[in-house]
């Protein structure tokens, strides 16, 4: 099908603010009369607070208060367990336990060392592990055994014990990932401004998820939700990581305006934003698998843990996820699969892109190599044996094929094999590898559940609204974090009204204006944002044809919008301009403006076994990587990475390939650089000079495979693309290093100190 602006490389839409730096970032944000706050944070990482004394902190000039817990209006307790400030004890270094609010942030700064605060250290759990442990100190009372609250899932499906008497081979493996920083530009900003009239609050920052930091802020005030306006500010990048950190600084910032009357802006240092904000969970994942000696698996059972650190909201979510992708995208017959995450007295887990897959992918397709391996086969062939296809299911039941969800992989497994040449490059590796440098290739595969699924109800808001001059604004309930998401729906729109997108106004997320559409997560944007969007633009486009119609006199079901020009179908000299149909509309009454809500409903799961339909479609992705490995210094080149993804339809093939691009290089740091490392509770590295990200001297040659499908489910058949472009690569990496070294390193990162002294098995294949 023929489309004007769908499949089109159409520039971002917000482009030109950014690089001419007119865009407002929340630290650009000011306002008459504003103070400054800086968070206290705690010296432990375990301990009772005994007292806090602020007088000598409040004699300071230019302090105008300091908050400590005795001051919140309303709720303390925030979304997850999170305090707006910490009262009886911290549960890790990034507890704050006061807030300084000054004239200016030198003088926050200095007045926050001056308040002076007495703890009884407590004894402290900081790994899996220790917080497993018999006689483990408990974190939180609630919580037995420090086990998050609702973060244990299972994935059952048929018999693993029957699965593994079938099999001619059981094999044992276990594997681990680490804390991951989000690194993004831009630290966390926000700006709480008291409305000097009514009991009302406007915050304004660094917020992925606007609807979530209204709630968490009213209940921190005391107040309804209705008191509450949260407006985004320009981002500057996220990827899942200012949630928590925006929810409580919003709260601190609100708490501190209400009291003041002035507003208050918090912005994060570098080493406050690492130590205060998320990170990706660290997971351990332990294997038992059957499989035949010609490679088919039959039985899988697994167990896997999540390290939660001092607080969590997000390991029953991320957990969930876990247990529908921990057997990778594979015909499993028999799955038995139980995943739970643990509190430690550490920086905590929380969403970052990708949401749990990463860390599933890098565990199972680890496994399959080591299959193969034990089997004699090459790594392509055991995936081709076991890669769901059409006529399949996957682990929670859901039918694939024809009239179905698409099931794609087989081919893709081809296409991305032959085009890298994949087997003759591993045969040729294999062969040459006889100095220090030594080089590999690595595969891997994964599927993807799109949007929330049986996760939570995902239900989204759009509006459209057509103006006097023929302008048009648009409104989404999700936000533009940078990943394209306005591009993306003003695509959409332009391409459904007929119209060009140059007419489309796509203000910032501002939560009075927009029902609550749910967080920006789960790479729902296009897919569920975006469905939204055209339901809100047939509306629209439908009240635009009547009207027309009645110009024409003919029926409204014969025209068509094309280049901003109405035409009948039977009869296309009959025609009329998208303005003179506005100015007619305008003048005889007509609304023309429409606000839509798709959710694609409930999940039908049990989710005692999670059986059932999981996701509404699923994605998938083939990754191969090219890595060369210094033996003797243990240095990783990743010197090229070739990365198909099935997207449906590419609304965007450019914008596609920038989060495919992005999405590399991040899942390159994720599997050879990064890790946030804890010593007894503290983190050993707060900036980026010590925390290694990928650098451009750094980054491979990078191609990408745009792979469409034919699925009905999202807007023009779109579906998602963000997440499972960061998902895969870490994997393929890691088994690009076992190929060139003949180690398989199962702890990620796989970096100097790994590579150089290899990895000790874990578990032996056992041939029965």
């Amino acid at each position: 099908m023929m489309y004007r602006y769908i499949r089109q490389a159409v520039p971002k839409v917000d482009i030109k603010e950014k690089v001419t730096g007119k865009a407002k970032y929340g630290g650009d944000l000011k306002f008459d009369g504003m103070l400054y706050a800086r968070t206290v944070y705690s010296k432990h990482p375990h301990a009772r607070i005994l007292n806090i004394d602020t007088s000598a902190a409040e004699k300071i000039p230019g302090v105008v208060t300091v908050l400590t817990v005795k001051d919140i209006p309303g709720s303390n307790t925030l979304f997850g367990g999170f305090h707006v400030l910490t009262g009886d004890k911290v549960r890790f270094i990034g507890d704050g336990v006061a807030l300084v609010v000054a004239k200016d942030p030198a003088i926050a700064d200095k007045a926050r060392k001056a308040v002076k605060v007495k703890y009884e250290p407590l004894p402290a759990v900081f790994t899996i592990d220790e917080a497993l442990a018999e006689d483990a100190p408990q974190i939180h009372e609630s919580a037995e055994g420090n086990i998050i609250d609702n973060s244990r899932h299972c994935l059952i499906k048929g018999d693993v014990e029957a699965g593994f008497a079938e099999a001619d081979i059981i094999i044992e493996r276990t594997y681990e990932t680490q804390f991951v920083e989000h690194a993004y530009i831009e630290p966390e900003a926000v700006v709480a401004v008291p409305d000097p009239i009514e009991k009302f609050i406007t915050i304004y920052g660094s917020i992925q998820n606007p609807f979530s930091v209204r709630g968490n802020v009213a209940d921190a005030l005391g107040w309804n939700m209705s008191q509450v306006r949260v407006v985004q500010s320009t981002l500057g990048g996220t990827f899942g990581g200012k949630d928590e950190s925006a929810m409580v600084l919003s709260a601190r910032a609100a708490v501190a305006a209400f009291l003041t009357g002035r507003p208050v802006k918090i912005v994060l240092s570098r080493e406050e934003s690492m130590l205060e904000s998320s990170k990706r969970h660290p997971y351990r994942f332990n294997f038992k698998v059957g499989v035949k000696k010609d490679g088919r698996i039959t039985a899988m059972e697994t167990v896997v843990i999540a390290q939660g650190g001092g607080y969590n909201n997000k390991a029953q979510f991320t957990n969930w996820r876990a247990s529908i992708h921990a057997t990778g995208p594979y015909r499993v017959p028999n799955i038995k699969t139980e995943v739970f995450g643990v509190y430690t007295n550490t920086i905590y887990g929380g969403a970052m892109r990708g949401f749990s897959s990463p860390q599933c992918i890098f565990a199972v397709e680890s496994l399959m190599d080591e299959i193969a391996e034990e089997l004699g086969l090459d790594p392509l062939k055991i995936r081709e044996i076991n890669a769901l296809r059409p006529g399949d299911t996957t682990p929670s039941s859901q039918p694939l094929g024809p009239g179905a969800i698409p099931a794609p992989l087989l081919k893709m497994l081809k296409d991305v094999t032959e085009k890298t040449d994949f087997l003759r490059k591993r045969e040729e590796y294999s062969k040459t590898n006889t100095g220090p440098i030594k080089r590999g290739i690595g595969l891997a595969v994964a599927f993807r559940g799109a949007g929330l699924g049986g996760e939570a109800l995902d239900a989204t808001g759009a509006m459209v609204s057509i103006q006097a001059d023929g302008s048009v604004t648009i409104i989404s309930g999700l936000t533009e974090n940078g990943q394209g998401l306005k591009t993306v729906h003003s695509q959409i729109v332009a391409e459904t009204l007929g119209i060009s997108m140059d007419r489309i106004v796509y203000p910032n997320v501002d939560t009075t204006i927009i029902p609550d559409g749910g967080p920006t997560v789960a790479s729902r944007g296009t897919m569920i944002g975006g469905k939204a969007m055209v339901m809100a633009a047939e509306e629209v486009k439908g009240k635009l044809l009547q009207v027309a119609g009645e110009m024409l006199n003919c029926n409204p079901s014969e025209l068509v919008i094309e280049n901003e020009r109405i035409y009948s179908t039977s009869n296309p000299e009959l025609s009329t301009t998208y303005m003179e149909v506005v100015e007619k509309a305008r003048s005889i009454g007509v609304m023309l403006a429409a606000l839509s809500w798709f959710s694609p409903g409930v999940a039908d799961l049990d989710h005692h076994t999670n059986q059932g339909e999981a996701f509404p479609t699923y994605v998938w992705g083939v990754v191969v990587a090219e890595v060369e490995v210094d033996t003797e210094t243990g240095k990783v080149e990743v010197v090229k990475v070739t990365s198909a993804h099935d997207v449906g339809t590419a609304v965007n093939p450019e914008n596609i390939k920038g989060q495919v691009y992005g999405g590399i290089v991040m899942a390159q740091g994720m599997g050879v650089l990064e890790e946030m490392e804890v010593e007894d509770g503290f983190v050993k590295s707060l900036n980026l000079d010590e925390y290694l990200i990928p650098t451009a001297m750094d980054i491979p040659e990078m191609d990408v495979m745009i792979v469409e499908t034919d699925d009905s489910f999202g807007p023009y058949g779109a579906k998602s693309v963000g997440e499972p472009s960061t998902e895969i690569p870490a994997a393929a990496i890691a088994n690009a290093i076992a190929h060139a070294t003949g180690k398989r390193i199962r702890n990620l990162p796989c970096n100097l100190e790994r590579v150089l002294l290899g990895h000790k098995l874990t578990r032996k294949g056992v041939r029965k």
